[in-house]
């Protein structure tokens, strides 16, 4: 059985207050700010989903565009033949299994090898779709049309992303979380205790592809027309790793300080240099590589200890 503290029920009765007015959203706004939140939303959910696996093992995953442009097509082909909440299930599936598969033949691989891989494989995989629809179909886009207002996909990707939270919560409680951990500090050590590193790390691989293949089938509604360089856009991938490490992998929450702010600046300078997004992704890229290694939370926490030290000094 699960123990839950007081201070965990705290935080938790502030997160369904949080999402109860965060729910209220479409309410208040159809126009900008709702859009504006659901771009939120939705790198939250991403981001989230991204550090359910690379948070605890520490590896940098680039694979989230092939994920996420599964789940647009799994709707674009079945929008006229399936419910909705069924292709939502195979969207997780076909996720799930990719990811297992890919997670098997890459795991076993480390640092710079398996950023470069997993960004490969995304291509791979867009370029897949790609000569599949030129040669067998009559186009390469997908029309998807549907009844869904942003209204309905806002809720929901919010919906959707309570439900990773508490998946993470969850893991972090079990026996593949306290694995995890023990696997992110040093995998020599994991494996002298007995623990099965490949087995825990495709496992959570394949939970995190799932999501995030759900997340791209949620979505591709609000797009109306898919192709493959839409739905498999790096720009996803690099994103979701930028505003991670913004925000932090220490914590499953810790994205959230950085998917906010980063998300408004990045709509702002989108807008006034549509351009040059690519150059100034990159040198955000490399300021917060560089200048905020541990995140925004693991500055906050340097700057809290230091203040704490000094306090306890002071009483001294």
């Amino acid at each position: 059985m699960i123990k839950i503290t007081k201070d965990e029920i705290r935080i938790l009765l502030y997160m369904v207050v949080a999402v109860a007015i965060l729910a209220c959203l479409p309410l208040l706004d159809q126009g900008y700010i709702l859009s504006l939140g659901l771009t939120i939303v939705m790198y939250v959910a991403l981001c989230t989903a991204w550090v359910l696996f690379s948070g605890p093992t520490h590896y940098i995953s680039l694979a989230t565009a092939a994920f996420f442009g599964l789940g647009t097509y799994v709707v674009g082909i079945g929008i006229d033949v399936l419910p909705f909440p069924i292709l939502l299930i195979i969207a997780a599936l076909i996720g799930g299994v990719v990811s297992g598969l890919v997670g098997i033949a890459t795991l076993r691989l480390s640092g710079v090898y398996f950023v470069i891989f997993t960004l490969g494989m995304a291509e791979l995989i867009r370029q897949i779709v790609t000569w599949i629809q030129t040669n067998f179909t009559t186009g390469i886009g997908l029309y998807v049309l549907t009844d869904f207002s942003e209204a309905h996909i806002y809720w929901m990707l919010l919906a959707l992303t309570v439900l990773i939270f508490i998946t993470g919560w969850l893991i972090n409680r079990s026996r593949l979380g306290f694995a995890m951990r023990i696997i992110g500090n040093d995998e020599t050590v994991a494996a002298h205790v007995g623990i099965d590193s490949a087995k825990a790390k495709v496992l959570l691989f394949l939970i995190s592809g799932a999501y995030i293949a759900v997340i791209g089938a949620i979505l591709a509604p609000r797009f109306a027309y898919i192709e493959p360089p839409s739905a498999f856009n790096p720009m996803i991938s690099f994103l979701v790793v930028i505003m991670s490490l913004m925000g932090g992998t220490r914590t499953l929450w810790a994205p959230l300080i950085g998917v906010v702010p980063f998300t408004l600046l990045f709509d702002m300078v989108s807008a006034r240099f549509p351009n040059h997004s690519s150059i100034l992704l990159g040198i955000a890229f490399l300021l917060i590589v560089y200048l905020i290694p541990d995140g925004l939370i693991g500055r906050i926490e340097g700057i809290t200890k230091r203040f704490s030290k000094k306090k306890e000094r002071t009483h001294e």
